[in-house]
């Protein structure tokens, strides 16, 4: 009887007793993934939360770095570790620390002579510049960066650190998948794979619990190679495991009042001379105390909200109702050390909850956490089990979430979102095809740091998957614009930043590009916060306690007392780029807020919405009640408000908005115009460029300017003057022109004139 291979084998005699010392055995992503990762090929691993997954990637590195010859010290970084959330690096660097000792200390004790400790360091924007120096005299063994500081790295004196790695960690890389940020680090990787020493193409690893197809991730991860000279391409051969065993949720949807239709109906009338408006009941009051209640019940509680604004109310909120602090607001406008602060007490079981935006849905361990509380629907179904699979993240244990729906409409999210949890069906997330923006700051990067043929340029752009297919007219488009060559003499004033010369074929930065280059550098976009500093601390060494929308900035005024990270603080100045404030410890302030980009639903999720809606409209009343508490875990109220919201739409208009049909009502409002409303469930994603569409549509043919606001769950059209009540068809535009008014209006919208801001 043959032995059944072990995948310890694969490891020194002292990893392999550590291992067996510290766990009971590998877990399916390790015992899967190991031996691609060891044996040198780029391998893609799919495997749930709390399942191993960066050890699975990390060992077989540690393993040969440890126990292999040591370099000359410039070639010493072997490892890059490249995570999208400055937090989560800060975090693997500290969980790294533990086997790297515990595998020390073993082979101390079994009497290995040769073996060494690998360094470790972090390079972000938050590393001093002292530890940047010497990280470029003496290179760490393995290096944690984010794909903004790679890129900078790569566009630097210190780059030369790189040339010796020879595997590449992508940690939550769905994250970065379907956006420019994406597009931008695999074109950072393939300029590393051309700055390497060795000859032997890079290993790439990606780590993810939720990224679906998997063929498209891999080609994105892999890169490839331009194949002929009719543009064709061929992608580097990946590994792909798939470990996913299905997740274990416990999620039940809750909903604290009988009657959600009656939360804006008036209880009392005020009457005399001073009544002021009337008092309107609202879901919170009800939903505080619940909260307060989970909390107590539990040792540690993850709260996570969709916008940074709500994740401070809520923090405030709940303080106040429990007559003692037992949360905090944790957001990306809460300064860094604040941050690092509330998680670290949270991990020790100080502080019993912490209300969070996204900033914390990426693989952080949170360690004691076993509740995660999700107010309203999360923005899609990955987002949901990246969220709740904080809860008890380990291997094999049941993550527990209890969701909480803001309004009724919120309601039907929030029951297709657990059962497509349960199920484990995520959306599918493609990568964008040539996002000529990010080309033209990298093509910047590589000039300033040396001169370069086009046809190597050109080569090396098209090795990234997002640009695999990218025509040569709009390379060399690209190059026109950055060398000066601009469609228009409007663009005249526009300093160009290479220099394209179209004899030799080469391309080379002028004077100041580089600066250009690191200034500009990634594809977050700059949304003109403020920074928030205490006052009377001395310059650059002010304490940084978060940041402000600019709007909210321009609306304040000095005296006024704020909440930010759930302490209030009060403005002494403002000056042209900083809010300089003192502690106003117990004195209420205003709630703070922020202009974001929401992403917007995928279609994918709106869809299942829609076929949700259409099951639950058309089935006997106790069959759909039935079928919500028992596969999609909502509780009695919550199962019976939203059968009862499907039959009040279904009352009103006939249909209820489905995967299969749109319903359009029109209506005069109070001031005598009409208001068109398109309810459908597909999500902004689709409803922003058919609102654009229509109101170019309806432009050329109104005298009046029509105005428009959409959402996740429809568009609401106003037509003012306008005495005939508009046609149905105005609003549904055939397919084959939308492309084209939606091409020909853009250009005069608030969106471009922000984006254009932002690049």
């Amino acid at each position: 009887m043959t032995r059944k291979p072990d995948p310890l084998d694969l490891f020194h005699p002292a990893v392999r007793r550590w291992f067996e010392a510290s766990f009971a055995a590998p877990t399916a992503a390790q015992a899967k993934g190991w031996a691609p990762i060891v044996e040198g090929r780029s391998t893609l691993l799919l495997a749930p939360t709390g399942s191993g997954k960066t050890l699975a990637a990390f060992l077989a590195a540690i393993d040969r770095l440890m126990f292999s010859p040591e370099p000359p010290k410039k070639e010493r970084c072997r490892v890059l570790y490249v995570s999208p959330l400055k937090a989560l690096a800060v975090d693997v660097e500290r969980n790294l620390r533990a086997p790297i000792a515990g595998i020390a200390a073993t082979a101390a004790l079994d009497g290995t002579e040769r073996f060494r400790v690998p360094a470790l360091a972090i390079r972000s924007g938050d590393t001093p510049a002292a530890d940047r120096a010497r990280m470029a005299r003496t290179p760490p063994d393995i290096l944690i960066t984010t794909p903004e500081s790679l890129y900078l790295l790569l566009t630097s004196n210190s780059r030369d650190v790189l040339r010796s790695v020879d595997t590449v960690i992508v940690d939550e890389i769905h994250s970065v998948v379907s956006s420019k940020r994406g597009a931008h680090l695999f074109l950072s990787l393939e300029r590393l794979e051309i700055l390497r020493t060795s000859k032997r193409p890079l290993q790439r690893i990606g780590l993810s619990a939720t990224q679906r197809p998997l063929e498209e991730v891999a080609r994105l991860l892999g890169g490839g190679e331009p194949a002929g000279r009719r543009g064709g391409w061929k992608p580097r051969p990946v590994e792909i495991v798939d470990a996913g065993s299905r997740k274990a949720y416990d999620i039940t949807v809750e909903v604290p009042v009988e009657d959600m239709a009656r939360l804006g109906e008036v209880l009392d009338v005020p009457s005399g001379p001073a009544a002021g408006p009337p008092a309107r009941r609202s879901i919170w009051p009800s939903i505080h105390p619940r909260l307060v209640e989970l909390v107590r019940a539990h040792r540690s509680t993850m709260i996570f909200v969709n916008s940074r604004r709500l994740a401070e109310r809520l923090a405030s909120a709940l303080n106040e109702t429990a007559g003692e602090e037992i949360a905090l607001a944790h957001h990306g406008s809460v300064a860094r050390e604040k941050r690092v602060e509330i998680e670290d007490r949270l991990k020790r079981g100080e502080l019993p909850a912490i209300v969070a935006t996204s900033s914390l849905e990426l693989g952080i361990d949170m360690g004691a956490v076993d509740l995660v509380v999700q107010i309203e629907a999360p923005p899609s179904v990955a987002s949901g089990m990246q969220r709740i699979g904080r809860a008890s993240h380990s291997v094999g244990a049941v993550s527990r979430g209890v969701i909480f729906p803001k309004y009724r409409g919120d309601l039907l999210a929030c029951a297709t979102v657990t059962l497509r949890m349960r199920e484990g069906k995520i959306e599918e997330t493609f990568y964008p095809r040539n996002p000529l923006d990010v080309l033209a700051q990298q093509i910047v990067a590589i000039a300033a740091m040396e001169e370069t043929g086009v046809e190597d340029l050109y080569a090396l752009v098209r090795r990234a998957a997002p640009f695999a297919e990218l025509p040569r007219g709009s390379f060399e488009g690209v190059l026109d614009m950055l060398s000066g060559r601009y469609p228009s003499d409007e663009f005249a004033e526009l300093r160009s930043r290479i220099v394209w010369d179209r004899i030799g074929g080469t391309v080379r930065g002028r004077e100041g590009s580089r600066r250009v280059a690191v200034v500009n550098a990634g594809t977050i976009p700059d949304r003109g916060l403020y920074g928030v500093f205490l006052a009377g601390d001395d310059g650059a060494k002010s304490r940084r306690v978060g940041e402000l929308d600019e709007e909210m900035v321009f609306e304040s005024r000095p005296g006024e007392v704020f909440l930010l990270g759930a302490s209030s603080w009060r403005i002494e100045e403002i000056t042209h780029d900083r809010v300089l404030v003192t502690p106003a410890p117990g004195e209420p302030g205003k709630m703070p807020f922020w202009h974001g980009d929401r992403p917007g639903r995928p279609p994918e999720f709106g869809r299942a919405i829609g076929e949700l809606a259409r099951t639950l409209a058309t089935a006997p009343k106790r069959e759909a009640i039935r079928r919500l508490a028992e596969y999609h875990g909502l509780d009695r109220r919550a199962a019976a408000n939203l059968r009862a919201y499907l039959d009040e739409q279904s009352e009103a208009t006939g249909e209820v908005p489905s995967d299969r049909t749109i319903v359009v009502e029109r209506y005069l409002d109070e001031v005598g115009d009409w208001r068109v409303c398109i309810l459908s469930p597909f999500g902004a994603r689709v409803h922003a460029p058919w609102a654009t569409a229509v109101l170019a549509k309806l432009g050329e043919s109104r005298a009046s300017d029509a105005e428009m606001l959409w959402s996740d769950d429809g568009i609401v059209f106003r037509l003012p003057e306008s005495e005939e009540p508009p046609e149905v068809s105005d609003f549904l535009p055939s397919p084959d022109e939308v492309e084209d008014l939606v091409a020909r209006s853009l250009g005069q919208t608030s969106l471009f004139a922000a984006r254009f801001r932002e690049n």
